[in-house]
C-alpha cells in the first residue's frame, strides 16, 4: 500500500481538524498561574499558563477581553476556557481562550504583594525620598548581564543620542538565586565611586520568575539608600517589580533608560545655536544703546569746554562764599548786640552796684536777707556786706521806724 505524502502545511491542518473535532479538547477548561503574559499593541495577549510540572502557551484575542472584569497579571491564578488548537505557521500547540476568570493569585504574586505594601507602608516608595536625574552625566554606571542584548540596545541608543557618553558596565547575574546579592554588590560598587553620576539597572522582560531577583527586599532597600540616582529599566513596560518602586526613575524599557538618561546631541546644540543667536542679537543691541550713550556724552558742552565749566563753578563758590559770610556776621552781629542787652540787665541787678552807692547788706546768721526787724532777734550774730567787705555784728537793740 503506498504511503500519503504530506506537505508541512497539510500535516498542520491535519492535526489541527484532530484537535478541533475532539469533545475535549474543543470545550476546555484549564486551571493554572499566568506566566510571561504579555498584551500587545493590537489587543491580543499571549502568555503560559502553568502549574508545577508543566506549561501551555495560550492566546486571547483582542474582542474576547470584554467578556472579563480583570486585568490578567504575571502571578494570578485562572481557569481559563476555550479550544486546543496549533498555529498553522509553526505547528505550535496552543489554546484559544474565549473566557477567563480568577481562581486565586499565585505564591509568588502574593509575595509580590506583601513586599510592597510592606515598604510602601515605610516610605521607601515615597516622591520626596527620589532624587533627580542629572541632565547631562559624565558617566553613566549600568548594572546588567554583559552577555545579552540589554547592553547592546543601551549602547547603540547612547550612540545615536551622544555619541561621546562615558559608560562603566559593573556585571551581574539577573535572574536566578545568586543574583539579587551579586545586584546589591554591583550597585554598592558603583554607588561608592565619585565618578559616577547616575545608575542603571537593566534587564529584558520575562516572567515574574525570571525577574523575581528584581522584587528582592535587601536589593530593594540598598536601591533607596544609594546616594547616586538610580534608574530601574527591568523588563517590558507592563513588568513592575520592587527595585522600579523603590529607584529614583522607572523606564518602561532598557533602551529607554537610555532615552531617559542621555539627552539628544544635535537637540542641545540645535538650542545652543539658538541661544546664541539671542546672545549676539542682545549684545549687538546693548553694544549700540551703549554707543549711542556715549556720542551723547562726548557732544556734552561740558566735555566740550572743560575750562569754561571750571570758571563757572569757581565763580559760583565765591558768590556762594560771599553770601555765607554775609549770613555769618549778620547772625554774629545780632547775636553780639542781644548778649550786650542781656549783659547790661544782668549788671542792673547786680546787688554790688546798689552797695557801691552807699547802701549795704545784712544776712542772718543762715545767709538770708535781713528786710525786717522781725528777722532778728537781740543777740543774734548778723553780717553786713559792703562794697570792700563785710562787718560782723551782733544785735543789741532793735526799733520800730515809731519809735
Amino acid at each position: 500500500m503506498e504511503q500519503t505524502i504530506l506537505s508541512v502545511s497539510e500535516l498542520n491542518a491535519y492535526v489541527s481538524t484532530l484537535l478541533s473535532s475532539d469533545s475535549v479538547l474543543c470545550q476546555l477548561c484549564v486551571k493554572g498561574e499566568i506566566s510571561g503574559y504579555k498584551r500587545y499593541p493590537s489587543g491580543h495577549a499571549y502568555f503560559q499558563l502553568k502549574d508545577e510540572n508543566s506549561s501551555v502557551s495560550c492566546v486571547m484575542f483582542k474582542g474576547n477581553f470584554s467578556h472579563i472584569d480583570f486585568v490578567p497579571e504575571n502571578g494570578m491564578k485562572v481557569r481559563i476556557y476555550g479550544r486546543a488548537g496549533i498555529y498553522a505557521v509553526d505547528g505550535k500547540f496552543q489554546v484559544y481562550v474565549s473566557f477567563m476568570q480568577e481562581d486565586g493569585l499565585g505564591e509568588l504574586y502574593k509575595e509580590f504583594e506583601l513586599r510592597k505594601e510592606r515598604m510602601a507602608k515605610e516610605g521607601l516608595f515615597d516622591d520626596a525620598h527620589k532624587k533627580p536625574i542629572p541632565y547631562l552625566p559624565k558617566r553613566i554606571g549600568v548594572v546588567t548581564s554583559p552577555k545579552g542584548a540589554v547592553i547592546q540596545d543601551i549602547i547603540n541608543v547612547l550612540n545615536r543620542r551622544y555619541p561621546n557618553f562615558d559608560l562603566l558596565i559593573a556585571p551581574s547575574s539577573v535572574q536566578g538565586k545568586e543574583a539579587s546579592s551579586e545586584l546589591i554588590h554591583a550597585l554598592k560598587m558603583l554607588d561608592s565611586r565619585d565618578d559616577i553620576d547616575v545608575i542603571i539597572f537593566a534587564r529584558g522582560g520575562g516572567s515574574m520568575e525570571d525577574l523575581w531577583c528584581f522584587n528582592d527586599e535587601a536589593l530593594g532597600r540598598a536601591v533607596y539608600e544609594a546616594k547616586t540616582p538610580v534608574i530601574s529599566a527591568v523588563g517590558h513596560e507592563t513588568d513592575y517589580t520592587i527595585c522600579d518602586f523603590c529607584a529614583d526613575l522607572r523606564a518602561p524599557t532598557p533602551s529607554a533608560a537610555a532615552e531617559l538618561v542621555m539627552p539628544n546631541k544635535e537637540e542641545i546644540m540645535a538650542r545652543l545655536d539658538v541661544s546664541g543667536g539671542k546672545l549676539a542679537f542682545a549684545m549687538r543691541n546693548f553694544i549700540r544703546t551703549k554707543r549711542h550713550q556715549w556720542d551723547s556724552l562726548t557732544k556734552h558742552r561740558a566735555l566740550l569746554a572743560p575750562k569754561f565749566r571750571i570758571e563757572k563753578e569757581m565763580q559760583r563758590y565765591d558768590i556762594l562764599l560771599g553770601k555765607l559770610n554775609e549770613k555769618m556776621t549778620a547772625s554774629y552781629e545780632r547775636k553780639k548786640g542781644a548778649f550786650a542787652t542781656d549783659l547790661a540787665k544782668l549788671e542792673a541787678l547786680d546787688p554790688m552796684k546798689v552797695l557801691l552807692r552807699g547802701y549795704s547788706r545784712v544776712t542772718d546768721a543762715s545767709g538770708k536777707t535781713v528786710d525786717s526787724i522781725k528777722c532778728v532777734k537781740i543777740k543774734d550774730k548778723v553780717l553786713i556786706s559792703v562794697p570792700d567787705g563785710a562787718i560782723r555784728s551782733v544785735v543789741t537793740a532793735i526799733e520800730t521806724k515809731e519809735g
